[in-house]
């Protein structure tokens, strides 16, 4: 969320008892009102009426004219607080530590970590060889890189297996064209090559050879190309005709198999080709079908893949590497109801399996050949968690990142053999940030249908919850997104200043598991709208706010 609508939404609730109709330009209080211009459009085989249809037209100069005098009237309506929002601005950037570094990982005989300089819009890639003691070696420089540009983004960032090549891509008008770059890691020096605009990229083991995808008009990774270093053009492998599914390829955590995903909303469909052989025919893992996803990872010579077919809420299974067809596939971690499990991540020893289980991720690590498993305690009751860099397939350690409304973004490593957990790196603060000032409390509203919608409630722990304070209330609920709550430093400002901070977590999203999604998608879209407004009155009804005094979003 951008600071810009940070700062309006702040003015709005901590100076809402101040708008005043005399304290505005009679002129800027009137909103412009965009034109109504007859337009028949087709929609599934019926003529619909759309008067608005041109604000779809982004060429068109009446449309610019039309934003620019809504980007004209808010200036007008905010301007008397136009100094309240600068000092909230100063605010806001007091806290960041702009010169900072991240916690290094461990990769092939590297400590990689990136680092940012106060000043410095883009971070700086480094490495160091085998110990934080050596010398620092800067792999990319992305301030460098945007000097002269409008815009800048790194996308794809793949080292080669013996640490002497960097392939990445760059989009440098935010517009999702990423242009191909190769960097000789021991000279400094870019290699070229004959690739142009790709998507995702991966290595093969050998490295000198690369897979990519391409994109068609519509921004659909449609095309999977081999290139081998020295080649004059790249091979075309795989087209995908279907316009609803898109390609990605990947590489085991091993590095032992090569990946190519299909993947629609709602199905996908998986090649695989040994690593160590790129110019060899890729298989078939198994046929799409349809409302069935499944999501492969490999371990001495067996695949482990995660399933919804049979478990709604998704299961792991196992197939041999030479024999991987459904009729193969046997059962190791069974579907539960209520519990969704999100990832498996093999390692040499051990699995960790990400789960989510009453709206919240949960770790459980399973050792391979004692078949015992541990869950990774987290503290608080409501927080993000996922899976950090865990690069390094023989390891005995598990990285995973934790924040929540109230604990800054951290990263910490989990000992399999010990059980402990260690605090690697957490973001600093500044301004004398206290998280002990804030409570985190997760309630339950009960919605249209009966149903409990988890609602998380952030806030001060001196704001009296008597309904006197303002309320800002988020909820998103599509796709089967999960809106974990996390930690923001700029929401401090809000906090601060009385004001409440709640998160709705609605049907259509992926909180509660895929019978969440469904229950909010298609012909049950309704609920998503219900179970907000839920959220809402519970809200009021317990004191937190009044609905005068709540901004939704």
């Amino acid at each position: 969320m951008n600071t810009r609508f940070f700062l309006l939404t702040f003015t709005w609730l901590i100076m809402n008892p101040c708008f005043a109709a005399e304290a505005l330009n009679p002129q800027a209080a009137k909103p412009p009102s965009a034109l109504r211009k007859p337009k028949v459009v087709g929609l599934h085989g019926d003529n619909v009426e759309d008067p608005y249809f041109w604000l779809r037209e982004k060429g068109n100069p009446e449309l610019l004219a039309h934003l620019q005098a809504e980007n004209a009237y808010t200036a007008a309506v905010m301007a008397p607080f136009r100094s309240f929002e600068d000092s909230l601005y100063g605010e806001m950037l007091g806290r960041i530590k702009q010169t900072d570094v991240s916690a290094p990982y461990p990769q092939r005989g590297y400590l990689l970590y990136e680092r940012t300089e106060e000043g410095k819009q883009y971070p700086i890639y480094c490495r160091k060889k085998g110990t934080l003691d050596a010398a620092e070696e800067i792999i990319l420089d992305v301030n460098e890189l945007a000097k002269g540009q409008k815009f800048m983004s790194v996308h794809s960032f793949e080292y080669s297996d013996d640490n002497t090549l960097l392939a990445y891509s760059t989009d440098v008008n935010g517009h999702r064209d990423y242009d191909f770059h190769l960097k000789n890691l021991a000279t400094g020096e870019e290699v070229r090559t004959p690739l142009g605009k790709v998507a995702d990229l991966v290595w093969a083991a050998d490295n000198k050879t690369l897979f990519f995808t391409t994109q068609d008009d519509a921004k659909r990774d449609y095309r999977l190309w081999r290139y081998t270093l020295g080649e004059e053009k790249p091979t075309m492998l795989y087209e995908e005709k279907d316009g609803l599914f898109s390609l990605s390829p990947s590489r085991s955590r091993d590095g032992k198999i090569m990946f190519l995903e299909a993947a629609s909303s709602r199905t996908t469909e998986v090649r695989f080709l040994p690593a160590d052989k790129p110019a060899g025919e890729w298989r078939l893992l198994a046929p799409r079908r349809n409302e069935v996803k499944y999501y492969p990872e490999h371990r001495d010579d067996i695949f482990y893949i995660r399933t919804n077919d049979g478990a709604t809420e998704f299961r792991v299974v196992t197939a041999p590497v030479a024999t991987p067809e459904v009729e193969h596939w046997k059962e190791l971690i069974p579907g539960q109801c209520g519990l969704t499990i999100e990832e498996f991540e093999p390692f040499a020893d051990h699995a960790v399996v990400v789960e989510r289980a009453e709206g919240l991720v949960r770790f459980r690590v399973t050792d391979f050949e004692n078949k015992k498993g541990k869950r990774v305690e987290l503290p608080e009751p409501a927080y993000l968690a996922q899976p950090e860099f865990n690069v390094e397939f023989e390891t005995g350690t598990f990285r995973f990142k934790y924040e929540s409304p109230v604990t800054p973004p951290s990263v910490f490593e989990y000992n399999i053999a010990g059980g402990e957990k260690k605090l690697l790196k957490q973001i600093e603060v500044l301004g004398g940030y206290d998280p002990a000032r804030y409570i985190v409390e997760r309630v339950r509203a009960k919605a249209a249908d009966g149903k409990q919608v988890p609602l998380d409630v952030v806030r001060r722990k001196d704001v009296p919850v008597d309904g006197s304070a303002a309320c800002w209330l988020y909820g998103y609920g599509s796709y089967g997104i999960s809106i974990d709550p996390s930690f923001s430093a700029n929401r401090i400002s809000l906090l601060d200043r009385g004001v409440i901070f709640a998160i709705a977590h609605i049907r259509g999203g992926g909180e509660l598991g895929e019978a969440w999604h469904d229950d909010g998608r298609m012909m049950t879209k309704r609920n998503t709208f219900t179970d907000f407004i839920a959220c809402g009155d519970y809200l009021v009804e317990n004191k937190y706010t009044t609905h005068q005094r709540m901004v939704i979003q």
